[in-house]
């Protein structure tokens, strides 16, 4: 590199986004994902001891994918090269590949390929890497948003290890912005700003685990705010809030709003007001609230409030709550509000719940004995015990019914589920008399 390219370079590294100039060049610099480079972890001992093989990072926007790449560049002694799928074509890979292969048989060094948004590339395309990832010509680093599991062919996923990124907790972006605002080399120190408790709360909440947000809202706030009259930059709450593009609205995740909200969600799914339950949906998700909260909230409603009035919403809720899991946001509103809608116009019924809590209360109040004809009578010798004489096989008689006693002695005759007359619970209802032979 001459002086000018040196220079040059200088240059680009300053006029750089800040989120890009604060990467770590180090592992001790990460912050967060301790689960994967703590330093008892795997990924934290191969990239010491220089031996890594190929990975593949998986997780959301701002988690970290591009600057652990960054700090093995910085740590390994073999060759780095990165690409973006979304750019390169076969020829960049061939490129790579002849360079790999010549840096191999000349100077006995590997190359390590970052491929960013790996799952950009097509079938062909990963086919094209397996052979030299496979011989060892190339230790492929691959980054993604995408579940790999669906994205990335299996060959390739068999000879890579695969490390989930997850979001990064408030902690951790609250150690970002604070790195940010006071770093005198990488960061804004030299603007002399000073951010306020409530603010840096506010942004470390919005930011949604993504560490790229929080430092893009940072770096807006202190480039565009003027100073005070004390010649400080102050970034307060109203700076914070207009640099994230978010309106502080009354919701404390940790405070009574909190679950004065979820509970008027709940509520009006119960009520069957599908208008009511997505406006709360919304508040909720344009706080920053965890949608894997929400979607744990609707999966309880959907048994506690619908039951077997309509036994697809435990179908629906489940599946939604996979889904925000696999998606994340912003899809996951979608999805969450689909979820809502139904529970709020799905026919009720609390006899689910009214029967567990009726059983329970018999089970801490009475003692029983299993009736001897249900005993188990799956061993030898069970007839000397008369454990299982007498049993009537249901499938055995006409409409796989046959009237029996299997309540307990001591609580014979009870009734713990009570099925009401909406929906599918209805037709449970009228099958339940029929075979009682009741009215």
């Amino acid at each position: 590199m001459d002086l000018f390219e040196y220079a040059k370079s200088k240059t680009l590294d300053r006029e750089a986004p800040l989120a890009s100039r604060l990467r770590p060049a180090a592992l001790e610099e990460v912050v967060g994902q301790q689960h994967i480079v703590g330093k008892d972890k795997l990924l934290y001992r191969a990239i010491k001891a220089d031996k890594l093989t190929s990975v593949i990072f998986y997780g959301p926007p701002g988690t970290g994918k591009t600057t652990l790449a960054k700090v093995i560049a910085n740590t390994t002694s073999a060759e780095f090269t990165q690409i973006n799928a979304t750019a390169a074509g076969k020829k960049d890979m061939e490129e790579v590949v002849k360079a790999a292969q010549d840096t191999l048989g000349m100077y006995g060094r590997k190359t390590i390929l970052f491929i960013d948004e790996i799952h950009r590339f097509n079938k062909g395309q990963q086919d094209y890497l397996l052979p030299f990832v496979e011989d060892g010509t190339i230790i492929l680093i691959g980054a993604t948003t995408e579940n790999p599991y669906f994205e990335v062919n299996s060959a390739l996923l068999s000879r890579s290890i695969i490390f989930e990124l997850k979001p990064l907790s408030n902690e951790d972006i609250r150690v970002l912005l604070l790195r940010a605002v006071n770093d005198m080399e990488k960061g804004l120190g030299a603007y002399r700003a000073t951010i306020d408790d409530d603010a840096l709360e506010f942004l470390s909440d919005m930011a949604g685990g993504d560490a790229r947000a929080a430092l893009n809202a940072i770096e807006l706030g202190i480039l565009t705010t003027p100073r005070s009259d004390d010649g400080l930059i102050h970034i307060t709450l109203d700076v914070a809030s207009e640099c994230i593009q978010k309106r502080v609205i009354n919701y404390d995740k940790k405070g009574d709003n909190h679950y004065d909200i979820i509970s008027a969600f709940i509520k009006s799914m119960r009520g069957s007001d599908p208008d009511a339950a997505v406006y709360y949906l919304a508040k909720m998700l344009y706080a920053g609230e965890d949608v894997r909260f929400i979607a744990r909230r609707i999966m309880i409603l959907a048994s506690e409030d619908i039951g077997n009035a309509d036994p697809m919403a435990i179908c629906v809720a489940s599946a939604a709550a996979q889904e925000v899991e696999r998606v994340g946001m912003p899809e996951s509103q979608i999805i969450l509000a689909q979820a809502a809608t139904y529970m709020a116009c799905a026919p009720k019924s609390n006899a689910a719940v009214n029967a567990i809590f009726a059983a329970m209360d018999s089970v801490k109040s009475v003692r029983t004995t299993v009736p001897v004809h249900l005993q188990d009578a799956h061993y030898g010798g069970h007839e000397k015990l008369g454990h299982g004489i007498g049993y009537k096989y249901a499938h055995d008689y006409p409409g796989h019914y046959v009237e029996q006693q299997y309540l307990p002695d001591e609580i014979r005759g009870e009734r713990f589920y009570d099925p009401g007359d909406l929906g599918y619970e209805k037709t449970i209802k009228e099958y339940l008399q029929k075979i009682r032979g009741e009215k």
